[in-house]
């Protein structure tokens, strides 16, 4: 049974650390993720000149309605260039873990909402290959300006570094020692792998997504898990709408009230919807240069690149669902600046005693 501990509020920002030779970036997912990929490790060529190493973990899961076919090589190749012209020191790894998620799924999560390969991150403890200083983001993150003094953050005695969840925030407290929301989103992290590796953090999460459901499985057990932690801006992780200071926006599913209630999700490979229904142009630049890299692919290998259920050079950038395929189809099968606005908060870091 999970523990509750008292917390304590660190009032102020820990010194960053020196600036870190190369970047450390973790994506996880299977074949559906191709294009959130490579708009995201496009975005951050834009906003620094320092090597980038990216470490793309996936693998192949079945459930009793579906199954997620891993990334292989050619999928990422593309990616993979990418990084390289951007500085000929960088690299991208392609890590199939099935074996290691075979041998403990996350038996009590498998057919929620959100698909089971947003568990993958949690078995980056189990590989040696993880550098001890390594940010995750989602495929669905995208960069809109220099994020160095984020990386480079002094993390000595914390697990992660996190921004508060939007809508989360309002509703869920880890810690009742205090009454400032604590409740993170989990689509960027900045992850101190040897603190992790030495608390056990990641090792209890799998054991948590193992016996016990949650609607947001991860980002639940990384949640009730987590021993200390850094909470940074709101720019960190913008997830509802653009601001001029963002540096990270992570185009989730957010809620609008006018003119009726509705939910609202679009990624940013859904070019025509980003303009459209966002309304947002800050983009236009990349997503122009990410249609120039797919219709590249598309041309190069028209079967496998082409969006599923499109002619070649439709312009639906919804996910290729065709590497997603149900099993039953009778079933259905989801730091710190001074402060900007009232959704941002002061770093604060939380520390369990």
């Amino acid at each position: 049974m999970l523990e509750r501990s008292h917390t304590r509020r660190r009032a102020k920002t820990s010194p960053h650390s020196k600036p870190a030779p190369s970047i450390n970036l973790l994506y996880c997912g299977d074949r559906n993720m191709r294009d959130g990929l490579l708009i995201s490790v496009l975005s951050l060529t834009k906003h620094t000149r320092t090597p980038l190493h990216v470490f793309v973990l996936t693998a192949k899961v079945s459930t009793s309605t579906r199954e997620f076919l891993p990334l292989r090589e050619s999928d990422v190749e593309p990616v993979r260039e990418l990084i390289s012209k951007h500085n000929p020191q960088g690299s991208l790894s392609l890590v199939d873990i099935t074996d290691l998620f075979e041998a403990q799924p996350p038996v009590a999560n498998m057919e929620t909402r959100f698909t089971p390969l947003c568990t993958l991150r949690l078995y980056a403890d189990e590989l040696e290959c993880i550098p001890d200083r390594i940010l995750y983001l989602d495929t669905d993150i995208v960069c809109h300006k220099p994020f160095e003094q984020f990386y480079n953050q002094n993390l000595d005695g914390v697990e992660l570094a996190a921004v508060l969840d939007y809508y989360g925030r309002w509703f869920f407290r880890q810690r009742y020692s205090h009454m400032l929301p604590d409740y993170f989103n989990s689509g960027v992290l900045l992850l101190n792998m040897a603190e992790i590796r030495r608390t056990g953090l990641f090792a209890r999460c799998r054991e948590m997504c193992e016996n016990k459901w949650m609607f947001m499985p991860d980002q639940s057990a990384l949640n009730k898990c987590v021993r200390s932690k850094v909470i940074a801006s709101h720019r960190y992780n913008d997830q509802r709408r653009f601001h001029s200071n963002t540096v990270f926006q992570h185009f989730t599913t957010s809620f609008r009230l006018f003119p009726w209630f509705h939910a609202v999700s679009v990624k940013p490979w859904q070019v025509e919807e980003v303009h459209s229904t966002l309304h947002l142009h800050e983009y236009d630049d990349l997503l122009e240069e990410f249609e120039q890299h797919r219709a590249a692919q598309v041309q190069a290998s028209p079967v496998t690149s082409s969006v599923a259920g499109s002619p070649s050079g439709s312009t639906d950038r919804s996910p290729d669902r065709s590497f997603e395929r149900p099993l039953d189809h009778s079933m259905n099968s989801p730091i710190n600046s001074p402060i900007n606005s009232s959704t941002d908060y002061p770093e604060r870091i939380y520390e369990n005693e």
